[in-house]
């Protein structure tokens, strides 16, 4: 996007006083003007997560204060590893409104498919640098030294991606929490279980919490956002606000203000599995020792029990973390915990996930969020069903219902017939003649 730029960071930027075409995008997008995102930029709330190489991004803004965004995991494994099938996933969620694109392959050359993700998708692409070190490299994770870490990093940016998930928040003390604290799921994050693996075999600290300012330095020359992984996040309802995900959760905060020392936009990860009423607590918590870094959740999952409807369990606690502050959801899909998603998971995921932060958006009156379910409503009074189509999250699905179930009058829906409410009233208020039979 940018051709000449005088400063390294959209935080650079932002806290010299430069106004960057990025902010005026995301000011535009979020009815806000471009000092007030400027201003949000600077103070580390929002994240406009926009590598200056990604050239064919539309930029957006990461912020609780924001629309909450959504993001979709995708990529290839040693069971799926076809690129234009997951290209064609890429697009699809892109399509549907996800703006952003996590790249988690984990087989085969990955530079190929990354580098055609940031030449292509107009979303932001995030990676997990430390998954690719031990692909990058073809051997084993004991043997990976510091530097190979790094080096993935730097790849990484050089490709590219908009933000990278550094699980910088375990030490060697958390090896100690997990094996004297009784966690009935230890770690779930698949990053966070390679860096302990990695400590626990070659007894040596987290690199990527020791060499934490030399990633701060990629970053800032490539305007990479850091994602602060939660390797202690919950992965089940009893290890969640534990002394585990709750001491990382301080550390990221440490390591939040030293990124923005160095103008390093920030966005930081949380749970997790978590019971319905510990969401808002979790949320306000990271929010006062992040500094109002942009949150982003992975759900929270609100029940364990609901293995092919986890994009469900997900969405609910989507929509209370959002309206409680988070800034960016990641999707969940039918699949998780079971299977790798395929593409009608990959939609439901989107849906249940877009409902979600359109809930959470309505719930704090972000400008203009309610204006498409008042056109709705308008659309439904009237059964203006082009317009009920125009105004759906997906309009594809809501079609097809009605096709297959047309009703005989075509003012109402099948369920009600003549017994519409909805026709009942409309011809009461115009002094018509109300048929039932």
């Amino acid at each position: 996007m940018n051709t000449v730029r005088n400063y390294t960071t959209q935080m650079d930027a932002a806290k010299r006083g430069i106004i960057t075409p990025e902010m005026k995008v995301v000011a535009e997008k979020e009815y806000r003007t471009p000092e007030e995102i400027r201003d949000l930029v600077a103070r580390g709330q929002v994240a406009i997560c926009a590598n200056k190489l990604h050239t064919c991004i539309e930029p957006n803004g990461v912020g609780s204060m924001l629309r909450t965004k959504i993001n979709v995991n995708l990529g290839v494994s040693r069971d799926c590893k076809d690129y234009d099938i997951e290209m064609e996933k890429v697009m699809a969620a892109v399509n549907m409104g996800a703006e952003a694109i996590m790249d988690l392959s984990s087989h085969g050359n990955t530079q190929p498919f990354r580098q055609k993700l940031v030449k292509e998708c107009p979303a932001m692409i995030g990676t997990v640098p430390v998954y690719d070190s031990v692909i990058h490299y073809q051997r084993d994770l004991n043997t990976l030294t510091a530097k190979d870490f790094i080096d993935v990093i730097r790849l990484h940016a050089q490709d590219g991606v908009d933000f990278v998930t550094i699980h910088c928040g375990i030490t060697r003390k958390t090896i100690d929490q997990i094996k004297n604290h009784n966690r009935k799921m230890n770690i779930v994050s698949r990053g966070g279980s390679l860096v302990f693996a990695w400590m626990s075999m070659t007894g040596e600290e987290n690199p990527f919490y020791e060499y934490y300012d030399e990633i701060l330095d990629i970053c800032r020359e490539y305007d990479v956002t850091i994602s602060l992984g939660d390797a202690c996040r919950p992965g089940c309802l009893a290890d969640a606000s534990d002394v585990c995900q709750i001491e990382e959760l301080v550390r990221l905060g440490e390591l939040t203000k030293r990124a923005w020392a160095k103008d390093v936009q920030v966005m930081v990860e949380g749970p997790g599995h978590m019971p319905l009423d510990q969401i808002e607590a979790n949320m306000k918590l990271q929010q006062t020792i992040c500094m109002g870094a942009p949150f982003y959740v992975l759900g929270p999952i609100v029940t364990d029990i609901a293995p092919g409807y986890d994009h469900i369990t997900s969405a609910i606690g989507g929509a209370i973390a959002a309206s409680a502050g988070a800034a960016f959801l990641c999707y969940v899909t039918p699949a998780e915990h079971l299977a790798l998603p395929n593409v009608d998971d990959v939609k439901q995921g989107i849906v249940a996930s877009k409902i979600a932060a359109h809930a959470a958006d309505i719930a704090k009156k972000i400008p203009h969020a309610r204006d498409i379910d008042d056109k709705m409503a308008d659309a439904r009074r009237t059964f203006d069903w082009d317009m009920q189509w125009e105004c759906s999250i997906d309009p594809e699905t809501a079609k097809k219902i009605r096709e297959d179930r047309k009703p005989e009058l075509e003012e109402s829906c099948s369920m009600c017939g003549k017994f519409c409410a909805v026709r009942s009233m409309n011809k009461a208020l115009n002094n018509e003649h109300i048929d039932i039979l």
